[in-house]
């Protein structure tokens, strides 16, 4: 049976009743909720990555969900209701493809994609105006992940200018940064220092990202997932020979790990 939108918010409704609803579901505000939203939108994100298309309804309904979950609670305050939410991204819509819906004539995907990121940015100059100093940085949430804001920040820099023009220098940068933390690192008592310079070339490494036209954000979690099929590797094989991890040695596990390595784990 093929439901629509009004069923689904007719029992947000009915979780969210004040006598008859969940109790978990009652309690829930605009920030207990934030977390997840967050785990709905990175579960998306993996099975699509996964290529787990059969997934994907279910994860997807799940981060409709929380923004029907969010839009009831905003509902109740008297603030917006799922009919603004709706309106609101059907206007910028509208506003964002002018060469659908007016007379501007773009010709490619990358034409459309710098006419997305002008428009933002006169939209965002239209709702910072009462601030004394707009900033090309404004509007970036602070809850983002942190490289993908670190990536975010650095475009919008590209922007006017502030950035390098090819990769070369950003790879010096990396060096550069790399030196400053060795330095910092022999001084076990330079915790702050050692916690800076690190963020410094992990910024650096996230440029470096940008610059190749790869989402880090995305890089990591392949990293992620590569590391955890080569130690579950490792594992299993330790098991078969009667052991566990901790029973092994550093040599003896990393002897395993280039096995994975050369199987194409």
């Amino acid at each position: 049976m093929t439901r629509s939108i009004d069923d689904l918010l007719a029992l947000m409704r009915r979780l969210r009743d004040p006598e008859r609803g969940c109790p978990w579901d009652r309690e829930q505000t605009f920030h207990s909720l934030v977390k997840h939203t967050l785990e709905e939108a990175y579960e998306v994100a993996d099975a699509i990555e996964r290529e787990a298309l059969p997934e994907l309804p279910d994860e997807l309904g799940d981060l409709l969900f929380q923004v029907v979950f969010h839009a009831q609670v905003g509902e109740e305050a008297g603030q917006f209701s799922f009919g603004e939410i709706v309106s609101r991204l059907h206007d910028k819509l509208v506003r964002r493809h002018p060469h659908l819906f007016a007379e501007a004539e773009i010709q490619d995907a990358a034409a459309q994609a710098l006419a997305w990121e002008r428009i933002k940015a006169e939209e965002r100059a239209t709702k910072h105006a009462r601030h004394a100093v707009p900033s090309e940085l404004d509007d970036l949430p602070v809850a983002l992940p942190a490289l993908t804001r670190a990536a975010k920040l650095q475009k919008r820099a590209s922007r006017v200018g502030f950035d390098w023009s090819a990769p070369g220098p950003v790879l010096e940068k990396i060096q550069e940064e790399l030196e400053e933390l060795r330095e910092v690192v022999a001084d076990s008592t330079a915790h702050a220092a050692q916690e800076e310079e690190l963020g410094d070339l992990i910024f650096a490494v996230v440029n470096l990202a940008r610059h190749l036209g790869i989402d880090p954000e995305a890089a990591t979690r392949a990293a992620n997932r590569k590391f955890e099929r080569r130690f579950r590797y490792v594992e299993e094989e330790l098991l078969r020979g009667g052991k566990t991890p901790a029973e092994s040695d550093l040599q003896e596990m990393d002897a395993l790990w280039d096995r994975a390595k050369s199987q194409g784990l």
